[in-house]
């Protein structure tokens, strides 16, 4: 009976670890194929950073950018065959896929980054926005972001409250059978007698 509680019990922490989000939300130092902040095309790739100091001075966003407001955006050319080719950025609101219509919001021209960071400013209000990242050449390349500005991300919400809270519910159940089972009153008056 203890084995099959124990058993249990690590099962259920093991779940409960798994769907706990929490751990693995940070992309700090992470590796190019796992940071949600990359995009691939081929073997080319690209890692776009939003930057809003006047709100937090070191943090970073990547599709969820929490405020309204001048916004620093930033494009690393991880690829150094895209640093000799022109680049471009365009921002514009809506997620659609319908471009004539879409609003352009900021526009960065293609032109050679050497550097190999593409960056800029513009100001972002509330609602969804498409950043495509365009790269001319032999191999033309196009790389998009979806943009969450001032946004509740509801599948966020549910992983950080829902899924924690269920577990400890079931921790809970977990508990008060234990509590209630056969085993535990014989053991208990043992102990007392």
């Amino acid at each position: 009976m203890i084995k099959q509680m124990t058993r249990t019990g690590a099962m259920v922490l093991l779940l409960v670890a798994a769907l706990y989000p929490g751990a693995a939300t940070a992309h700090e130092g992470a590796d190019l194929e796992v940071d949600p902040c990359v995009r691939w095309v081929g073997e080319s790739a690209v890692h776009f950073n939003a930057y809003q100091p006047q709100y937090e001075l070191k943090a970073q966003y990547c599709t969820d950018i929490p405020k309204t407001g001048e916004t620093f955006l930033v494009v690393d050319l991880v690829d150094p065959a895209l640093r000799n080719v022109p680049v471009g950025l365009r921002i514009v609101k809506g997620s659609g896929s319908n471009e004539a219509e879409a609003q352009t919001v900021a526009d960065w021209r293609p032109s050679h980054h050497p550097t190999g960071v593409v960056s800029g400013e513009t100001t972002l209000d509330e609602g969804l926005y498409r950043v495509i990242i365009t790269a001319e050449g032999r191999n033309p390349s196009r790389y998009q972001y979806l943009l969450r500005v001032q946004m509740i991300d509801y599948q966020k919400l549910v992983n950080s409250v829902v899924v924690p809270l269920l577990g400890v519910l079931l921790m809970a159940w977990l508990g008060y059978k234990l509590l209630r089972s056969k085993w535990l009153r014989n053991r208990w008056a043992g102990v007392r007698s």
